[in-house]
């Protein structure tokens, strides 16, 4: 063998990755690293001579000369093309293996000096031609089952006469990890190079023969498949000849029948028949059959055709109303004109009612009793927190696990196509990625469209006309505009101090006896207790507060009762203290005696009404004002408009015109950390800085509430009726109010009524004259004089304005 005549050669390294070549072996592979590319140009410009070596680690992408195995070839290069994207394809021949004994610095490649690495040649004993023979009769059973192996190899193997060429040969044509390939290159001697071969083949042949195993094994359970498959078939076409497929047992056929039974609409019968038809083309243990079949018992379990009858009696419906609730008159007058509408004329369809007020004031509880009245099934829908679209229009059957949305859910529980449906806490929808359910609701909570409803799973309309819907919720600001306009909006107002005694002596005491196990004759509350109670515990719109301390008496009592063996409790106010201990809210305090520069005002909160004294204090200055108290923008608004009043009527209400120059006005409204607005209580900040201006004392027994302009007119405010229960609760005798507000005092408790009287005001003179204590006399047409506009005087003649 020539190595040109040299023991160490100066060559370019070219890296492989996952190959190993052999000598004598012909191989093309494509090239793209840049210093690769490089030893091949350099192998060009020479002898055409490059040493190949494999990597260590195939995945390593910029591998240095440590990182290639020391054993490899010395090719030659036989062909080069370029290729596209920086690509180059060389053929290349293996001539000797060679191993590297040191590394020669270049810039542009890999060169390394390498040693060449001679097979020795010896004459072939017995042994050997007796291990060629065992690896030729291996190769053979080797060739008889892997598969494309082209057949030109096996008469190469036959040419090869020593043991070395033949296993270079074998091991460069059999699929091995590039691994076990580099140890066989690495294996010099040349009888146990082909001895690893002969291991190596017959594992192969090992591995071969369990893969062939598996393959018949999945072949012959997919041939059972379409065995039952065909069998199937034929049992089909048998049982059409012998005329046994309408037979009423059959699936498809019972499904089919009740689709018939229901008499929809041509296009939704068609569309049901036709997944019958599917259904019945499908062997029964698919997995898209249980899909129809799911669907169709939903279809069919839908009430198409099952309505509940009302029974519309107006006298027992108003009476059931008032037996299950105290107060909530608008409601159930609007709630009774409505089913007196329905029992007249079957052409009204289902309204939509949205009930919004405070939490606690029985907004779900009536709409439960509403069905109860008439006899109507009922589904309850909690929406709070409900952020995608599919739960209210259901899941495309598309989906894995897809079911209806809770309308048609609603719908099959209540067993009935005309139930009342109560959307809970319609205003807690939110909108996210998976869509916007408010927006769902649009074609639900419309009269005009839902009579053709169309949920994403059921795929065919559904007539929700003849549905009731009431929706509740808290803020109606949260409902966007759309879905609002499609609700009749009733508004439920906090419970009045009476409201609350009367539900509580009505209803929640007997229901917390029972659940308590005591009798009305065990235990009792006086009147007194539950007032105690509701003023002095809670500060809430509903009465759910109320409840908890009226069930925490009552378990107090009942550890009592199996301790000290007590049979009877009387729960009076001060029994009430002992049991929940110190009050928890103090009543609004108000002056006793006329005072100069405090009038009491009155204010509406979201738990009912309150008393808001105003004070004012007067002092020598430069004419600045003070506003304390937390006051809101309008309110302080509201100050300023009160002190332009005064100001502007100072002549005629005796008061310093230049106070605004020489005395400073502190304006303020008590429990400074409580947040105060709005425009109510404009006359009574008028009415105290004039009091405190004029050192005339306002009647302590009198409150008042109206909004003031700058003309001093009284202008119309809201709430009414909750700061006229505040006036009641805290005794005062006497409420001024604007006029416009007269019609409002028919709404008001007869208890209120009875107790207090009511002014209506239209001017700022009028409240002076019944708040102040001797005040000024101011005579309508003075004050009307100063609101008049001013005449421009005539122009001399000749002068131009």
């Amino acid at each position: 063998m020539d190595f040109e005549n040299t023991n160490t050669l100066t060559l370019p390294v070219l890296p492989l990755r996952g190959l190993v070549v052999f000598p004598k072996s012909l191989i093309h592979f494509d090239v793209g690293r840049k210093k690769s590319i490089t030893a091949i140009k350099k192998a060009m410009e020479t002898n055409q001579l490059i040493f190949l070596s494999a990597q260590i680690d195939a995945s390593d992408s910029e591998p240095k000369l440590i990182d290639l195995y020391k054993i490899g070839v010395v090719a030659k290069v036989i062909q080069v093309q370029k290729l596209p994207e920086n690509t180059t394809r060389i053929v290349i021949e293996g001539k000797y293996r060679a191993k590297i004994e040191s590394p020669v610095f270049d810039k542009g490649c890999m060169m390394a000096e390498v040693e060449p690495i001679p097979d020795a040649i010896t004459p072939p004993t017995s042994r050997d031609t007796a291990l060629i023979r065992a690896v030729r009769e291996q190769f053979e059973r080797f060739i008889e089952i892997a598969p494309k192996t082209a057949p030109d190899i096996i008469f190469k193997v036959a040419l090869c006469k020593s043991t070395g060429e033949l296993a270079d040969y074998i091991t460069a044509n059999i699929p091995l990890d590039y691994t076990i390939k580099q140890m066989i290159l690495e294996t010099l001697n040349q009888y146990d190079r082909l001895e690893t071969v002969l291991d190596e083949l017959m594992n192969e042949i090992y591995i071969l023969k369990i893969e062939e195993e598996i393959t018949v094994k999945a072949k012959m359970r997919i041939d059972e498949t379409q065995r039952d498959f065909f069998l199937r078939e034929q049992k089909k076409v048998i049982e059409e000849e012998l005329g046994e497929d309408d037979n009423p047992s059959d699936e498809a056929a019972d499904y089919a029948d009740r689709i018939l039974e229901l008499k929809l609409d041509e296009k939704s019968q068609e569309t049901l028949l036709k997944e019958c038809r599917k259904l019945m083309k499908m062997p029964y243990g698919s997995q898209e059959a249980s899909v129809i079949r799911t669907y169709l018992d939903t279809v069919l379990d839908l009430p198409w055709n099952t309505s509940t009858k009302d029974k519309i009696v107006i006298s027992k419906i108003r009476r059931e109303l008032n037996k299950t609730h105290f107060g909530l008159e608008k409601i159930k007058d609007r709630i009774v004109e409505q089913l007196a509408v329905r029992k007249l004329s079957d052409k009204q369809k289902g309204q939509i009612i949205c009930l919004a007020g405070p939490p606690g004031v029985g907004k779900t509880s009536i709409a439960k009793s509403i069905a109860n009245a008439i006899g109507r099934k009922s589904e309850r829908i909690a929406l709070g927190g409900v952020k995608d679209e599919a739960e209210i229009r259901g899941h495309r059957r598309t989906y894995i696990g897809s079911m209806p949305g809770r309308i048609m859910a609603a719908v099959q529980n209540a067993g009935t196509n005309n139930p009342l449906i109560i959307l809970d806490e319609v205003d807690k929808l939110s909108a996210d990625y998976k869509g916007d359910p408010t927006s769902a609701l649009l074609e639900v909570l419309d009269i005009e469209q839902n009579y053709k409803f169309t949920d994403h799973y059921i795929d065919i309309p559904f007539d929700l006309s003849n549905v009731m819907f009431i929706t509740t919720a808290n803020d109606l600001g949260a409902i966007p505009a759309p879905l609002r306009d499609r609700m009749e909006i009733i508004e439920i107002n906090s419970y009045t101090r009476e409201e609350k005694f009367n539900i509580a002596k009505k209803h929640l005491v007997p229901k917390q006896l029972e659940l308590n196990g005591f009798s009305n004759k065990e235990l009792k509350f006086t009147n007194k207790a539950l007032y105690t109670i509701i003023d002095y515990y809670t500060r809430e719109s509903g009465v759910r507060t109320l409840e908890r301390y009226i069930a925490s008496v009552m378990r107090k009592c009942a550890v009592k009762k199996l301790e000290n063996g007590e049979e009877v409790f009387k729960i009076d106010d001060k029994a009430v203290e002992k049991l929940l201990g110190n009050k928890k809210y103090l009543p609004d305090t108000y002056s006793k005696k006329n005072e100069i520069g405090v009038v009491n005002g009155l204010a509406w909160t979201s738990v009912g009404g309150e008393l808001l004294p105003i004070e004012v204090a007067v002092m020598e200055g430069t004419g600045k004002i003070e506003l304390t108290g937390s006051l809101g923008d309008v309110m302080k608004e509201s100050a300023h408009i009160a002190i332009t009043c005064i100001r502007s009527h100072a002549n005629v209400l005796g008061v310093d015109p230049g106070f605004y120059k020489n005395k400073d006005i502190h304006i303020h409204a008590p429990e400074g950390a409580v947040p105060k607005d709005g425009p109510s209580a404009g006359i009574t900040m008028a009415t105290a800085i004039y009091s405190a201006l004029s050192a005339k004392p306002v009647r302590c027994d009198i409150a008042m509430t109206g909004e003031i302009t700058l003309r001093g007119k009284v202008l119309p405010i809201g709430g009414l009726k909750e700061k006229s229960m505040a006036a009641y609760k805290h005794g005062i005798k006497l409420v001024l109010i604007p006029k416009l507000n007269e019609p409002d005092l028919s709404e008001l408790d007869p208890a209120v009524k009875e107790k207090v009287d009511f002014i209506a005001v239209e001017d700022f003179t009028e409240v002076v004259k019944l708040a102040v204590i001797n005040p000024v006399k101011v005579s309508e047409k003075a004050w009307n004089d100063i609101n008049l506009p001013v005449e421009p005087k005539a122009s001399p003649a000749g002068v131009r304005q």
